[in-house]
């Protein structure tokens, strides 16, 4: 089975690190918006993407391209990915090919769902939230990654 595991810089590659050993046995590739992550993840296939919010369309278009071009050229089997602009760009080219989806919100979205989070729970096979008050028919509440 081959994972893509992509998250932007932050709290949520810290918590997408946190999940690495639930894919133990599996080929693991990483992709972040920050080049020197590679080194957090060595043995891995680590892949740089740009980083993009909603604030800079243009920009947000290019993060786009590169994400829909690095799924395409992987063809991963699972996308799983803890946000947040790239990760959901991840799970909409993830759907294209037929990847399976994952959302994992922000452990930092106490309240609130993120806006890249409610997004995605319309979109991804699977959404986390690590919050029991968030949970709903479409977010799962399965305990805290940082636990």
């Amino acid at each position: 089975m081959k994972i893509l595991a992509i998250a932007s810089a932050g709290g949520h590659w810290v918590q997408l690190l946190r999940l690495k050993p639930a894919f133990e046995g599996h080929e693991l590739i990483f992709a972040s918006t920050k080049k020197s992550f590679a080194d957090t993840v060595k043995g891995y296939k680590f892949y740089s993407i740009p980083d993009a919010s909603r604030w800079n369309k243009l920009k947000l278009v290019y993060s786009l391209l590169c994400v829909l071009k690095l799924i395409f050229v992987l063809r991963p089997n699972i996308i799983i990915t803890t946000g947040a602009a790239p990760g959901l760009m991840g799970i909409i080219a993830g759907k294209l090919i037929g990847a399976k989806t994952v959302w994992v919100d922000s452990i930092a979205n106490v309240e609130n769902l993120s806006m890249s989070g409610k997004i995605a729970a319309s979109i991804a096979d699977r959404s986390y939230t690590q919050w029991p008050d968030l949970s709903n028919s479409k977010i799962t509440f399965s305990g805290s990654v940082l636990s």
